[in-house]
């Protein structure tokens, strides 16, 4: 059965389309004015209806999976009008398919910021954003010392952001996310429609309760836009997607009445955003755990690494900071304030229908699928950048040489050596160790690559990454526990996978460096610390504040210096 997303009066419900119908007409004229004000830019419906696709036959492949590409344009109100017709023409001459997803296209014939485009939709739709790190592009990626025959057999292009709006396709569960899950998602995916994405995240911990603010994310949440901005080097792409199957309930012309529902709404205008400030104060600061809290937590763990026969080296304890502000805090305007000292990080945005917006601008990825070859690296321990080149410096040889650095960074290294063993033939690492600088931070860092034994699995790949010690610990398994005793809130997507599942490829982000942005006034932001052998309590609590700073600063007025 199709699943109804609207607001929080019928948020969770599955419902179809008549019986939506039927519950607006039982409501009385003044209740449904109530009702209608408070989503005024929805049109009458107020509802966005789309298909889960975790209800359908994983078994079962799509009549269909396709990529139309209409001709070039000079500018997004022409690629707006251009698909409107062309979804148009779909109803007019349908697919004889009981099952199919397709995508349609027109290349315009301009740069344009992808973000830029999502700031000026609708922000009553659902939302997705995802950036790539644009630094790759200059750095040896081992994925290219792997096999030229698997890695480079595809002359597809890499959009720089992708946005979304609305959901062609969705996919969301309250249990843990499974390999018939994965499938479900895999049948809506081709390598001849590599642009044609699930876009979203999986929760830290699959097995733990879900606070309320996290609930519309289910265990893992994921989409397929219905209208989505690709934003390229040197062109952009505006597309429209329909995704329909008939044994769910789900037909060909619900999901065309969906998508013009949504392309009514599509604004081709392009707000570009001021990257300096938000302008926005925050009034106030609550940590969980609180500094008082947090030592005897450290000491505890460390009590336990320090123990005889422990097989704990290592444990990710993090903190949730709910900050107050005197103004709303938009988004979008807020990733794109981070995006301007993130060009060596990946940007996300992921935002369900009434949900708050998970957001986040984190230098560290999971892993790149491209064919066999898969890429992962290993990244830990921080430091402050310096003020000075001569200062940045000596804090970088001081990082190198630090005997309890070293420790945490080899556990991590190690650790996602070891697993990608079990899934590759053959795993190399380089450099062995190295220091990778940010804008207000530095890390030690090392890539590692494989080549996978069976191609496109990307299951395996999660759940053979997922969590790295750089998040949780080491062992895994000892780690979740201890951290599950220790922490008092629910991290969520916090330090979960990010990112996309495509059919030629796919790329993972690990989402720290994150917030969830709230309705209203505030936002929860995530970090974490690894604890170790030799771990200091006061300092590990500035590091908290030092990786939460690139969100606290972004939203001052002034303008913050950027090393």
């Amino acid at each position: 059965m199709a699943s109804l997303h609207c607001s929080s009066y019928f948020l969770g419900t599955n419902l179809t389309k008549q019986n939506s119908v039927a519950i607006f007409q039982s409501y009385s004229p003044t209740s449904f004015t109530k009702l209608a004000s408070r989503v005024s830019r929805q049109r009458f419906l107020l509802c966005s209806l789309a298909m889960n696709g975790c209800e359908a036959d994983h078994k079962e492949p799509l009549g269909t999976v396709e990529t139309r590409t209409l001709s070039t344009v000079t500018s997004p109100a022409i690629a707006t009008e251009k698909l409107i017709t062309a979804v148009s023409n779909l109803k007019t001459e349908p697919p004889s398919f009981s099952s199919g997803i397709i995508r349609l296209q027109v290349p315009i014939d301009q740069t344009i910021g992808a973000i830029d485009w999502l700031h000026a939709q609708d922000d009553a739709l659902p939302r997705s954003f995802f950036s790539c790190r644009r630094s790759d592009a200059g750095r040896q990626d081992l994925l290219q010392d792997l096999s030229s025959e698997n890695v480079n057999g595809s002359s597809d292009r890499n959009p720089v952001s992708v946005a979304g709006i609305g959901s062609a396709v969705f996919f969301r569960d309250l249990r843990p996310f499974s390999h018939d899950h994965w499938r479900c998602i895999r049948r809506f995916l081709s390598s001849t429609s590599p642009l044609i994405r699930a876009y979203g995240g999986l929760r830290f911990d699959p097995r733990g309760k879900i606070a309320v603010e996290w609930e519309q994310f289910g265990s893992f949440y994921f989409t397929v836009p219905q209208v989505e901005f690709a934003e390229f080097g040197e062109n952009s792409v505006l597309a429209a997607t329909v995704a329909w199957d008939e044994e769910i309930s789900w037909t060909l012309e619900n999901a065309i009445e969906a998508l013009q529902e949504t392309m009514l709404q599509v604004s081709s205008g392009i707000m570009r955003l001021r990257r300096e400030s938000l302008g926005v104060s925050v009034v106030s600061k609550n940590h969980v755990p609180s500094e008082g809290a947090y030592y005897p937590a450290v000491a505890s763990a460390l009590e336990i690494i320090k123990a005889k026969n422990s097989p704990l080296s290592k444990v990710v304890l993090a903190r949730s900071t709910r900050i107050i502000t005197d103004t709303n805090i938009d988004p979008i305007a807020w990733l794109a304030r981070l995006q301007r000292e993130g060009q060596d990080a990946y940007q996300f945005c992921l935002q369900p229908l009434g949900a708050p917006a998970f957001i986040g601008n984190t230098p560290e990825r999971l892993f790149h699928r491209k064919h066999l070859g898969v890429c992962s690296e290993a990244l830990a321990a921080t430091r402050p950048r310096g003020d000075s080149a001569v200062s940045d410096m000596e804090i970088e040889r001081d990082l190198l040489t630090s005997p309890k650095d070293d420790l945490e960074f080899s556990i991590v290294r190690e650790n996602i050596r070891e697993k990608l063993k079990a899934i590759c033939d053959r795993v190399i690492v380089r450099p062995p160790k190295t220091v990778r600088k940010l804008a207000r931070v530095q890390h030690l860092y090392s890539q590692l690559a494989g080549q996978l034994r069976r191609e496109d699995d990307e299951f395996d790949i999660l759940t053979a990454l997922h969590p790295t010690p750089a998040v949780c610990g080491c062992p895994v398994d000892e780690a979740r526990i201890l951290i599950k005793q220790i922490e008092s809130f629910d991290r969520g997507m916090y330090a979960g996978p990010v990112g996309y599942f495509g059919g030629g490829e796919s790329e993972f982000s690990v989402g720290i460096r994150s917030a969830l942005v709230e309705k209203g006034l505030g936002a929860l932001i995530y970090a974490g610390t690894g604890i170790v052998s030799g771990s200091d309590s006061s300092s590990e609590w500035n590091e908290l504040d030092l990786k939460i700073s690139q969100f606290t600063k972004s939203l001052e007025p002034a303008l913050q210096p950027i090393n």
